[in-house]
């Protein structure tokens, strides 16, 4: 059964949560031999309102057609050239000078990535990264740029020795002396964030008999527990960076800002890539265009707005590997998009998340590793989330009360809900008021984050909660 959102939630989310929301980018590769020309493919990105782009080197066609467009760029020196911006610094400078300073300002670069996933090079490359990183800031700073633009490195989830539950998240022991901390140190020092590579469908490809499709898409389920800190996870990617958030604060680099680098799902697959769909690929993108854009960050760092950049803007036909590699593109080459979701917040309120009649009836076991189950009896209620804070509780209480059309008589001075007085227990009467009259809808229990679907009745004092209008 198709499911959507109601145009008032949306309206709200937008109002409610646009000043504190993240940023959406997407990677830009080249790796086919039928993509359309540069300056077109600026022209498609700003058509699509996407203002921020990641690319893998520094092609001058690229840099130059992106001058004046107003769209941030994150450039890439390549795995390849880390041994010679590590070992001599008048390389370093010299590339920084050619590929970067050449074009800035009119192209909007603001981040150097050096090197890309580098821990998992079979070249070993990694003893190079940091002297590299170091060389290019230097390079940067001799040209007055060193403020504007930041230099870092993208890590794949793989840098982690640990990463569930989430609160167990931890760096690879061997990697921490020689590299992680000097290399936070030079985020810390440079006012720098650190690059992470993150894909959940890798995780569920893998364990999709543990975790489920839902919670991998960011549709609505009963959450996971994370049982060392005790937060409700309801994303598998919002366990995957808090995982690694665990792991910044478990060396006490709290402090450090995070950019989702790459993050996707691929719309086709072989065989044995569980998961690999055009509808799947949909509901990622989609559903995480809109995690990030209505703000709330994550259960472990609830104000850390996230910047997201999604995996990628073409279907790639040159590249190696299997056939979800060639088809993690949000357009084909001729610029028609794969599959319809939206960029901006705009977009949001005309979104759907078009989810077929068989895979909106799966039923998934019982999870052993990050997985969520489906309530036995099918009742689902809408409840606060005492983690959004009671600022953010009240004003969507607020809404709930007013123009959402809740029935929230019941909590006021002297009616059968209004004990206990507090905002956590009249937004969760609230909330599930008008959750229960939308019937249920997908997106209609999210508040800007403010709340979530559980699958046993709340208990406030006396008060009973409603499963149906």
């Amino acid at each position: 059964m198709e499911r959507s959102f109601s145009f008032y939630i949306l309206s709200f989310l937008c109002i409610f949560t646009f000043a504190d929301a993240g940023s959406i980018g997407v990677n830009y590769g080249r790796i086919a031999d039928n993509l359309p020309s540069a300056v077109k493919v600026v022209q498609l990105l700003k058509s699509q309102g996407l203002e921020r782009v990641k690319v893998f080197d520094t092609d001058s066609s690229v840099l130059r057609a992106l001058s004046g467009s107003g769209i941030k760029v994150t450039v890439d020196l390549p795995n390849e050239l880390l041994y010679s911006a590590a070992k001599t610094q008048s390389f370093a400078f010299s590339w920084v000078q050619r590929n970067v300073a050449a074009y800035y300002p009119s192209t909007q670069v603001e981040a150097i990535a050096v090197g890309n996933e580098v821990f998992v090079d079979p070249h070993k490359t990694t003893k190079f990264l940091l002297p590299a990183m170091k060389n290019i800031h230097q390079a940067l700073v001799k040209l007055n740029l060193h403020s504007a633009i930041k230099v870092s490195s993208p890590i794949a989830l793989s840098a982690l020795q640990s990463s569930y539950p989430s609160s167990a998240g931890a760096f690879r022991s061997e990697l921490i002396e020689p590299v992680f901390k000097p290399m936070l140190d030079f985020l810390r020092e440079t006012g720098s964030f650190l690059m992470v590579n993150a894909y959940p469908f890798f995780a569920y490809e893998s364990n999709s008999d543990v975790i489920s499709l839902d919670y991998a898409l960011f549709r609505e389920n009963p959450g996971v527990v994370d049982a060392g800190n005790g937060l409700r996870y309801f994303s598998l990617f919002d366990a995957q960076i808090d995982a690694v958030f665990a792991a910044l604060s478990a060396l006490k680099y709290d402090d450090i800002r995070m950019v989702v680098t790459e993050t996707g799902w691929p719309s086709k697959g072989d065989g044995n890539e569980i998961g690999a769909s055009v509808e799947n690929a949909a509901a990622y993108n989609g559903n995480l265009v809109r995690r990030i854009l209505t703000g709330g960050g994550t259960p472990l760092r609830p104000k850390a707005d996230l910047t997201v950049y999604l995996f990628a803007l073409f279907n790639e036909d040159e590249k190696n590997g299997p056939t979800s590699e060639r088809n993690y593109g949000l357009f084909y080459p001729n610029e028609q998009k794969v599959y319809d979701i939206p960029f901006t917040v705009e977009g949001l309120k005309n979104y759907r998340d078009r989810r077929s009649p068989v895979s909106g009836g799966q039923q998934v076991t019982t999870p052993v590793s990050g997985g969520v189950s489906k309530s036995t009896t099918g009742n689902t209620w809408c409840v606060a989330n005492a983690e959004a804070g009671k600022e953010k509780l009240q004003a969507a209480l607020d809404y709930a009360c007013g123009e959402g059309g809740a029935d929230c008589r019941p909590i006021q001075p002297g009616a059968t809900c209004y004990d206990p007085n507090t905002v956590q227990a009249h937004a969760s009467f609230a909330f599930n008021s008008y959750y229960q009259k939308k019937g249920r809808e997908i997106g209609t229990c999210y508040f800007g984050g403010a709340a979530f679907v559980v699958t046993q009745a709340p208990k406030y004092g006396q008060c009973e909660f409603p499963t149906g209008y």
